[in-house]
């Protein structure tokens, strides 16, 4: 009974948050709250020492880089998805299980070795933050990244992102520790108002040790361009890995982190 009525509760908070994640792409141009408990962004006149850096040649910056209190402040939280999710205690165990994987093709192997770094986009340039949150219920954990990257780096990323349910659509996979993997490659379908350029994954793998029972891993790959920063967002487990969730918090995250650059180009 107690594990009907947590069911029916996230199913609750998943249709909520699809509610307002359309309500907050509706009005992109309308000024929204920050995330509960999260003070204002400090002012631009005097930022935190990671923001006072002249634009990156890296990146190719044409306004301010965001500094490390707004990229926080820009962070879904677990009050954004509700019970039964919660701050998690520390990484998934089968990222180092089943993700620290290998393959015979390029491409294949290193969308691997992506999935196992959660970075599509490689390091960031400048500052980062991130938030790690669990799924209590189903044992699924959600970590979402943002940072400064170029925009073409972000851009080639992206569109090789795109082409891999084709040329990665079922592969197999070697592990050190869960045995041979058969994995399969989908697109997963993100909100068009999603951040100015997306793309996204569903990757299963099911296999394990010789004298152990197949399992079955789900891993959601989100990738979002915004502006000159972007966000990666996983969201995975062994468990029921619910695709709404992922593109719930791919079209918030995205407009959370516009409405905090935003704010800072309006305090500059």
């Amino acid at each position: 009974m107690t594990r009907a009525r947590t069911f029916v509760a996230s199913a609750l908070s998943v249709t909520v948050l699809l509610i307002t994640a359309a309500c907050v792409a509706y009005e992109r141009d309308v000024p929204r709250a920050l995330p509960q408990g999260v003070s204002e962004p400090p002012d631009a006149t005097s930022p935190s020492p990671s923001a006072t850096a002249s634009p990156s040649a890296v990146t190719g910056r044409s306004t301010p880089a965001l500094n490390d209190e707004q990229l926080r402040a820009a962070l879904i939280t677990e009050a954004d998805l509700g019970p039964p999710w919660a701050a998690a205690e520390g990484p998934a165990l089968w990222r180092d299980g089943t993700l620290k994987a290998t393959a015979d093709d390029g491409d294949c192997r290193r969308l691997l070795e992506v999935l196992y770094t959660e970075e599509p986009f490689g390091v960031p340039a400048g500052p980062r933050a991130s938030v790690t949150l669990d799924d209590t219920a189903e044992d699924a954990q959600l970590r979402e990244q943002i940072g400064a990257h170029g925009p073409e780096d972000t851009e080639r990323a992206l569109e090789w992102l795109r082409t891999l349910p084709e040329r990665c659509a079922r592969f197999r996979a070697r592990t050190a520790r869960s045995g041979a993997q058969d994995v399969e490659v989908t697109e997963l379908p993100l909100p068009d108002t999603a951040g100015d350029a997306r793309a996204a994954l569903r990757v299963t793998l099911t296999g394990g040790a010789p004298d152990a029972a197949p399992a079955r891993l789900t891993v959601d790959l989100a990738a979002i361009r915004v502006g000159e920063d972007a966000i990666v967002l996983t969201n995975g487990g062994f468990g029921e890995v619910r695709a709404e969730v992922t593109q719930a918090m791919a079209q918030l995250g995205a407009d959370r982190l516009a409405e905090v650059a935003r704010q800072g180009r309006l305090r500059v």
